[in-house]
């Protein structure tokens, strides 16, 4: 049974306010630091691109101040091959990309439920 795309919509909704939690108020060298919640983010980071991918067309069209693409490529964007993840990309992706990203998937919610 195929998963309805409102619940990818809420997935990458929750991921992100899940990375917002683990980030909490740190800096970047407390969180590059933090083994277990660079690992979290990273994963949750992993689940906005795979869920961004099972978003239809038509409903991408939408919303198009919405990076989409860049949005289901961010787990390649911030691994390098088979070498590691860089870190540095990983918070700017955090601490710019995803506030920018947040509202816009908060009022698709919104209006999908209504």
């Amino acid at each position: 049974m195929k998963r309805e795309f409102k619940l990818f919509i809420k997935d990458i909704f929750e991921a992100i306010e899940n990375i917002e939690y683990f980030v909490g108020n740190m800096d970047f060298n407390e969180f590059y630091a933090d083994d277990k919640t660079r690992s979290a983010v990273v994963w949750k980071i992993g689940i906005v691109g795979e869920a961004t991918k099972n978003i239809p067309k038509k409903v991408r069209e939408n919303y198009k101040e919405l990076p989409w693409r860049e949005m289901a490529r961010m787990r390649d964007k911030i691994s390098h091959f088979y070498f590691g993840v860089d870190y540095k990309i990983v918070w700017e992706v955090v601490k710019k990309r995803l506030p920018e990203i947040k509202p816009v998937i908060q009022k698709m919610l919104k209006e999908i439920e209504e």
